[in-house]
């Protein structure tokens, strides 16, 4: 047997924790992994938009990121996290409902006149922790919907600044709560005002628990920095504005600091996606938009003085999806009723050492472009089934977009070969059946359109399925 290659069995036991199990153990009303922690953490997330694979100093980039350095020696730099989207307001609804964006209602990019948003039944991380008694604000990019019922306000958070969604739709309003203050909004003091508000935010709380989800604007274009940071990067506006989040990243740690709040704060950092025209995925191939690692894979990083330990580094997977039960459990929130997609990652970040390779038991990781399944990972393997033609970062009308069901799957081992350049499917039939009849046993638990999707196009070979929209 090849190295690294498990049996049937083996893969059996990856996929016994399936959706029906999770949600067994959430009627019951129990955590995946109660932690005990004694003190309620802090929560903060920090969320940069576009920021790619290979773009932080810590990840082997070439721009000046000495903050989300400091970030990753403090505490722990995962290097197999994937977003469950590789475009913006799907990844946003899966990091804070913790379920694929097919299940809640957003599998496009949101636009100023789409009249929908987050699915008003879905419950939010900001919800559970409300819930449990923190104090809650959303800061920055929003994108989950613009219509009053899907705003911040009524999602959880108790305070919220920032964009409804990207800085490349209009009207581009400024909100504060509820009240537009600025329209257009200028674009270069956004992460300025951001640190101010987060700042606030963590000042003003500092004698309860908070929540503070912090969503940057850039790197997304058009791209714009405050004069401190303007054209001193040497790597163009980009460097420039991903130089100024990180110091964005730096009052936020110097506010915790400040306030004593150090031993008692989980912050995370990680991006929405992979790097749209800009910036690196470093190593991995594809881009925003794509179902290629490039496109899917993203920084994350956790800091936690006191529970985890310095210059932790993980190798297993962990996704967005993952985020909501992790902190659910450090904060002794109840887990949302519906069935959750993520687990809880916490023992990969406390226990892991550098250089361990720590994983918790999960179904297989899917990946979707839209309603179109199109890959799935178990384990180290990553099965593609289907592609656009075209990817969503060229400009060209939607109808050119169309998902191209593989007449041979092409199978990759991301532990080898994290650049997915070489198919192994020939090798490895028997993975390729194991994955293929998870991804088969997966699809009916998901809602329409993804069932008739899969039915009509996943086992299709020489022939175009409808195309999907344009992404944004």
């Amino acid at each position: 047997m090849a190295k690294g290659l498990p049996d049937r069995r083996t893969f059996l036991k990856m996929g016994a924790a399936t959706w029906g199990g999770v949600l067994a153990a959430q009627q019951r009303g129990l955590h995946l992994q109660p932690h005990g922690v004694e003190k309620r953490p802090n929560i903060v997330l920090i969320y940069a938009d576009d920021l790619g694979y290979g773009d932080p100093g810590c990840y082997g980039g070439e721009l000046s990121t000495p903050n989300l350095d400091s970030m990753a020696r403090q505490g722990a730099l995962f290097r197999s996290f994937c977003s469950a989207s590789a475009v913006c307001s799907p990844s946003r609804a899966a990091l804070l409902t913790g379920r694929y964006p097919a299940r809640v209602g957003v599998t496009d990019v949101l636009h100023p006149d789409s009249t929908t948003g987050l699915a008003l039944n879905e419950t939010t991380l900001a919800d559970s922790l409300k819930g449990a008694g923190y104090a809650t604000m959303c800061v920055g990019k929003w994108h989950l919907g613009s219509q009053p019922d899907y705003m911040p306000t009524k999602r959880g958070f108790d305070e919220f600044f920032g964009l409804p969604y990207s800085n490349d739709m209009s009207p581009l309003p400024l909100i504060q709560n509820t009240t537009v203050i600025e329209q257009p909004a200028d674009l270069a003091t956004l992460t300025g005002r951001y640190t101010d508000q987060a700042v606030s935010f963590i000042d003003r709380n500092r004698n309860k628990p908070f929540f503070l989800y912090m969503a940057h604007t850039f790197p997304h274009i058009p791209l714009a920095a405050s004069p401190r940071f303007l054209g001193k990067s040497g790597f163009g506006l980009y460097g420039d504005a991903v130089e100024e989040v990180d110091w964005s990243v730096g009052e936020v740690l110097r506010a915790i600091q400040g306030n004593g709040l150090d031993q008692d704060t989980l912050v995370m950092f990680s991006s929405d996606h992979g790097p749209w025209f800009q910036g690196s995925a470093g190593s991995l191939h594809g881009r925003k938009g794509e179902t290629f690692e490039g496109g899917m894979r993203v920084p994350f990083l956790a800091r936690f003085p006191g529970r985890i330990l310095p210059g932790t580094v993980v190798d297993g997977l962990a996704t967005n999806l993952d985020v909501l039960p992790t902190v659910a459990g450090l904060a002794g929130a109840a887990l949302p009723a519906k069935p959750l997609d993520g687990v809880d990652i916490w023992p990969m970040m406390a226990e892991s050492r550098s250089g361990h390779t720590a994983s918790v038991e999960r179904d297989a990781f899917l990946y979707f472009d839209s309603g179109y399944l199109q890959c799935a990972r178990l384990g180290p393997w990553k099965l593609h089934v289907a592609r656009f033609n075209a990817p969503p970062w060229l400009d060209l009308p939607a109808h050119f977009r169309q998902n191209l069901p593989l007449a041979d799957p092409e199978l990759y081992n991301l532990d080898t070969d994290p650049g997915e350049r070489y198919d192994v499917s020939s090798e490895h039939p028997e993975i390729v059946a194991a994955i293929r009849a998870r991804m088969n046993a997966l699809v009916p638990t998901f809602p329409d359109p993804v069932p008739s999707l899969w039915k009509s196009c996943a086992g299709a070979t020489a022939q175009y399925c409808p195309s999907g929209g344009w992404p944004g």
